[in-house]
């Protein structure tokens, strides 16, 4: 008889690796300085160890579907927690950038197999009527983690090193493994296809040409017809294999489903301004306001003290105003924000810029809660393990997109301005850039059908 499953206990457990994911995407963006001073670089070349981090998660995530259904849900999931805890350990001895950005690609490897694996079992276990709720608390640690990042290394990195950013993720993989292989249920897909091993190969060199051609553009580090022309050759390899095969590692037919494809579009503008703001505000507030490492991340703390405040009220939020006109009122906040922040000057009070951080938390928790929800909501069972590979490759891409946004905007804009360091009016213009690119979220949202997650909500409403 088999025994029934534990859901709080297993969306903790997922919750948790995904945390660990998150943070560490962005734990080094308040290190950076301090690892320039120890390896020897700029500052603005250590952005490549965030970089090289999302493209290990970009280019291995379209995997994480089929080894998933062929090796069974938890035994992937175990498997990516190994390859993390050994490349964490890789990372915190690194004596370079190149050998410390070579192993946060690998712990990217592991981080990419986490998220969608960890997705994928949530989805398949839970019932419909308590799926906003349950993605409520398990996309809590993908608002968390990019925004707790900072504050996290900028107390480890202020008081111990930035080599134990790295350090601190061994206990954790070492405790949640056994718990991950003894309460999570082993799912598999009966006759799953074959692993295209070309198709892998095809498909993750055409997403490495995007990741490094954002990257060079990003840091004015190449010719723009260079960048130009790895962009054209990895969309060419990825996108066009994919589109005229018969099993594709991203499944570009999904994009036919509305509310799939609109979820995709907001979800992925809104991931833009994820990326960038980890890397903007941590500069901003070490830079222009003139804070130490630690201090900039207690200030930065404030945003994922926002997202655990709000998601209680997430669900009831959903009930009371639908989930198109909450996307389409929070699709315009990282503009907002963003431009908000460029107000701020050395000396002022720090309690404004406290509210706004705090508020930017609260909106990221409601939009990527909400997005989660529906996003799923029209595709067939069948296809889940194809959607979510698909959907979180291409919120990577974004999510390093934003990133190279910000860098981008701030080394132009440096260069105009002849700063050999990044001014407030850099700052500026890249929180603004990013705002306004992220806002195509709210226009995403403007087409959701009016009674998206009806369905979803069907229980509460009946109450």
């Amino acid at each position: 008889m088999q025994k029934p499953l534990n859901l709080p206990l297993i969306v903790l457990l997922i919750a948790s690796t995904v945390f660990m994911e998150q943070l560490d995407a962005t734990i080094l963006t308040t290190a950076l300085p301090s690892i320039a001073h120890t390896l020897h670089v700029s500052i603005v070349d250590t952005s490549a160890t965030l970089t090289a981090y999302l493209i290990g998660l970009t280019i291995f995530i379209p995997a994480s579907g089929p080894l998933a259904d062929r090796l069974g849900s938890r035994t992937t999931l175990c498997m990516a927690l190994f390859i993390f805890i050994t490349a964490s350990v890789a990372c915190a001895s690194a004596q370079s950038l190149s050998f410390l950005v070579a192993m946060r690609t690998l712990q990217g490897f592991g981080g990419a197999l986490m998220f969608p694996v960890g997705k994928l079992i949530i989805l398949r276990i839970t019932p419909k009527d308590k799926l906003v709720s349950t993605m409520t608390w398990m996309m809590l640690p993908v608002a968390l983690g990019p925004l707790l990042g900072p504050a996290a290394g900028g107390f480890i990195t202020t008081y111990y090193s930035w080599r134990w950013d790295f350090y601190i993720n061994i206990p954790f993989c070492l405790i949640i493994i056994p718990m991950i292989y003894k309460f999570v249920p082993e799912i598999r897909v009966k006759n799953a296809k074959s692993f295209n091993i070309k198709g892998f190969i095809i498909t993750a060199s055409g997403l490495t040409c995007i990741a490094i051609s954002i990257e060079l553009f990003s840091h004015n580090q190449a010719s723009k017809l260079i960048s130009l022309a790895l962009f054209a050759t990895g969309a060419g390899c990825a996108g066009l294999y994919n589109c005229y095969t018969h099993n594709p590692f991203l499944d570009f037919t999904l994009l036919r489903l509305k509310i799939f494809r609109l979820a995709f579009i907001g979800a992925g503008a809104s991931r833009i301004a994820l990326g960038a703001f980890p890397f903007l505000l941590p500069l901003f507030l070490q830079s222009i306001a003139g804070l130490t490492p630690a201090r900039s991340g207690i200030m930065i703390s404030f945003a994922p003290i926002g997202a655990i405040a709000m998601t209680p009220f997430i669900p009831r939020l959903l009930r009371r105003f639908g989930f198109r006109y909450t996307l389409m009122l929070n699709g315009f906040s990282a503009a907002i924000l963003g431009t908000l922040i460029t107000f701020f000057h050395r000396g002022e009070a720090l309690w404004g810029l406290m509210l706004i951080i705090f508020t930017a938390g609260v909106c990221q928790a409601v939009l990527f809660s909400a997005y989660n929800s529906i996003a799923y909501s029209d595709v067939p069972p069948q296809r889940i393990s194809s959607a979510t590979s698909f959907y979180s490759t291409m919120e990577q891409i974004l999510v390093a997109f934003g990133i190279s946004i910000a860098a981008g905007t701030l080394t132009f804009s440096s260069q105009f301005h002849h700063n050999t360091v990044p001014a407030a009016a850099d700052f500026a213009a890249s929180f603004v850039i990013v705002g306004i690119v992220s806002s195509v979220a709210a226009l995403a949202a403007f087409r959701l059908p009016h009674n998206t997650g009806l369905l979803l909500n069907k229980r509460d409403i009946t109450k």
